[in-house]
């Protein structure tokens, strides 16, 4: 019994963890956010892939249990985009979000920054969340190359011209002290890249509002398409990418400003950077499954909400959507 609490039967395509409550939703994505399936070898992928093939077509061996299932669905999960069944590139996994962006988020932060490396820092950031949403985008419409350039340029554009911005104003503010003006000018990443972080995802999936998205039944056939679940889903998407830089850009200026002035690190400034580097790991590592677990990936929304076209072809009261991630 208390085997079968610890790992419930095996249900494909379906969580493991009950997604109605914060909690499950939390388990549910550090299994997707781990990084050691960046390792997983092309080899055991299709040994995922099969097995899970099996179990559909009821020909799975003997044995197999459904701890076995529920792994192999969450390797499978992490590597394989939902919506077009292919491998997404490593770099822009949400597995590979903390630790191919910690360097960034760490050069972000960085003390003393000139308006050329704050730009090259904002540049690289949105370079890396734009490729990451893309990749992670609700994917049953196609999206044209155009409109990814489209949304690359404005984010860019958005992120180095508020933390530019910021940046000269502080330069400007002649009353703050010099320490005053050092803890914020270290916090101005943060509203540069909140702000160019609601533009990125509503510019990257904006062709999901003009084409909508498909929304499906309890058996999982595609009801139709919907612009106003695309609102909803690039709606819980951006407020995600509000919240997450939050804790990332705010607290390791704060704690940082702490630590500088142990005597410790006074005496062996060459640690400050790799103490500075693992604080950001550490907060970035944290903030990632908090985030995105405030929604879950497979959303539901009431078909009385939706269009009348959708409520003509259901019978079901609820439809699910991917929202993306």
């Amino acid at each position: 019994m208390a085997e079968s609490a610890a790992c419930p039967v095996f249900q494909l395509g379906r969580p493991r963890y009950d997604q109605g409550s914060f909690l499950g939703r939390l388990r549910h994505f550090v299994d997707i956010i781990d990084p050691s399936t960046l390792f997983v070898s092309e080899k055991r992928l299709k040994e995922c892939m099969k097995l899970l093939d099996d179990y559909k077509c009821g020909s799975l061996p003997p044995g197999v249990s459904d701890l076995q299932l529920w792994e192999a669905q969450k390797i499978k999960q992490a590597i394989i985009h939902p919506d077009t069944g292919e491998k997404i590139f490593m770099p822009f996994r949400m597995s590979g979000y903390v630790p191919f962006g910690t360097p960034i988020v760490i050069g972000l932060l960085l003390p003393n920054q000139t308006v050329v490396s704050t730009i090259i820092w904002q540049w690289l950031n949105q370079s890396h969340n734009a490729c990451v949403n893309y990749a992670n985008r609700n994917a049953t419409k196609p999206t044209p190359t155009s409109k990814f350039l489209q949304g690359y340029a404005g984010a860019v554009t958005s992120a180095v011209s508020i933390a530019v911005g910021l940046n000269v104003l502080i330069q400007k503010a002649n009353k703050l002290s010099p320490a005053t003006r050092m803890i914020i000018k270290r916090l101005v990443p943060f509203p540069a890249v909140a702000s160019a972080n609601i533009c990125n995802v509503g510019l990257m999936r904006h062709n999901e509002l003009s084409e909508g998205i498909d929304v499906l039944d309890n058996n999982g056939n595609v009801v139709g398409s919907s612009k106003i679940a695309a609102r909803h889903a690039i709606t819980e998407t951006a407020f995600t990418r509000v919240v997450l830089p939050m804790p990332i850009f705010v607290l390791p200026p704060i704690i940082m400003s702490y630590l500088e002035r142990l005597r410790f690190l006074q005496s062996h400034r060459r640690l400050l950077l790799p103490v500075h580097g693992a604080v950001c790991l550490v907060i970035f590592g944290l903030s990632l499954p908090l985030a995105i677990s405030l929604f879950p990936q497979m959303s539901q929304i009431e078909v009385s909400r939706l269009e009348p076209e959708i409520a003509m072809a259901t019978d079901c009261k609820v439809v699910t959507y991917n929202k993306g991630l």
